[in-house]
């Protein structure tokens, strides 16, 4: 998983997968889910991330048993 901002844009992007992206819809106004060939969700772009996260730039990271 990769986790990029970009702040001269202001998006926020979560890869899941290295998978080609072959599709992408705007699920809800400024979330974007990216698609694989099969359909899966490989990817998720945020836009205007500075006006819908907390703080783009931190992340924190936890793992679960």
């Amino acid at each position: 998983m990769k986790v990029t901002y970009d702040s001269e844009v202001d998006v926020l992007r979560v890869l899941f997968s290295d998978a080609q992206i072959t599709e992408s819809d705007e699920d809800k106004p400024g979330v974007i889910l990216d698609y694989d060939e099969g359909g899966n969700v490989v990817g998720l772009e945020i836009l205007n991330a500075s006006q819908r996260v907390d703080n783009p730039r931190a992340m924190d990271f936890a793992m679960t048993a």
